[in-house]
């Protein structure tokens, strides 16, 4: 009898004790190797670009002598790509842009070259790109991620409304504003214009990956409608995820309104039920998340002030917010810190 032929990814082998610290060593070999190439490759391009730089200053190279070079490399080298007189230029830039920045020019190695240019191309001001080059490092975003959340405005939500937490978060939890946002952008779910809370729920598990990456590297899932059963009765929890910087159970509660004061009482019970049933020893106090549509800040500030739970209220977004709007609230923001500054 001929036996069925499998395809190697359908056949399932059980993992041995040590096989997932091999695979451990080939994943972080093969990033390093990565980056190895990457941080060599921007290095060259820094090179090129401060090489340009110094022959425009001192013999007045303009853009016709790049010309040259470039069809001269193409001569030189006709396989070798990535050296047309558009991309010297952006090197120059590059190279200018960040040069005696003690901070920033060992970051830019830390990226990809397409990450770098989208920083460049994309950002205004030194602050701009310092943040999101800081992000992209720390949450090994894609170049799409990157992209998506400039587009998305990230820098100037995060500069103009911190995180809306509850006073005993931030004693429990000191570093939990660094890891939550005050907005949460979702523009990768497909709702209709009429949706319920057990819709929105769906669209977060079917793009899970884009929530995951949207929250944070550190937050791992663990599953949703999660039950605790207090007394004789059983509850679900949204969404539950642990997070691994914090070493704390993180509660998502969905909400398709605007936020009422009522929600954090059902958000305090679930918390109260996860740290005495299921949190263990070594974990810290579990965290509540409201993701609210819509939220009026006084109320919010009202309802926390006065819970003893770890908790915050965040809102959601499905669709990118106005640039030019965000800039031009930005600009206010700027404006007023410089009147404080000078008064």
């Amino acid at each position: 009898m001929t036996r069925p032929l499998h395809h190697p990814a359908e056949i399932r082998i059980q993992a041995q004790p040590g096989f997932q610290e091999i695979l451990t060593f080939i994943q972080e070999s093969r990033f390093r190797a990565l980056q190895a190439v990457n941080t060599e490759l921007v290095d060259l391009y820094w090179r090129i670009g401060e090489h340009l730089s110094r022959r425009i200053q001192v013999e007045g190279w303009g853009q016709g002598t790049v010309k040259e070079l470039a069809a001269w490399i193409h001569a030189q080298e006709p396989g070798i790509r990535g050296y047309s007189a558009p991309n010297l230029w952006r090197m120059r830039q590059f190279f200018e842009t960040y040069r005696g920045d003690e901070e920033l020019s060992p970051l830019v190695r830390v990226l990809s070259w397409s990450h770098n240019l989208l920083v460049l191309n994309k950002c205004k001001s030194r602050e701009e790109r310092a943040f999101y080059l800081k992000v992209a490092a720390q949450e090994r975003w894609g170049k799409r991620d990157l992209e998506r959340q400039i587009d998305g405005g990230l820098f100037e939500q995060t500069l103009l409304a911190k995180p809306k937490l509850s006073p005993a978060l931030r004693e429990v939890h000191p570093l939990a504003e660094t890891f939550f946002k005050d907005r949460y952008l979702v523009d990768f779910v497909d709702l209709p214009e009429v949706y319920s809370e057990r819709d929105l729920q769906k669209a977060l598990l079917q793009h899970l990956k884009a929530f995951l990456l949207e929250l944070g590297r550190d937050f791992c899932f663990i599953g949703s409608e999660y039950p605790v059963q207090v007394g004789g009765r059983d509850f679900a929890i949204d969404l539950l995820f642990f997070h691994r910087g914090l070493q704390a159970l993180v509660a998502i509660e969905l909400k398709i309104g605007a936020f009422e004061p009522e929600h954090m009482g059902k958000l305090a019970f679930y918390l109260e039920a996860l740290d005495r049933d299921h949190r263990k020893p070594h974990e810290a106090p579990s965290i509540g998340v409201l993701l609210c549509k819509t939220r009026d800040a006084d109320v919010v500030e009202y309802a926390l002030s006065r819970t003893l739970s770890p908790a915050l209220v965040a809102e959601y977004q499905t669709k990118l917010p106005d640039k030019h709007l965000l800039q031009a609230k930005l600009d206010e923001f700027f404006e007023l810190v410089e009147r404080e500054e000078e008064a």
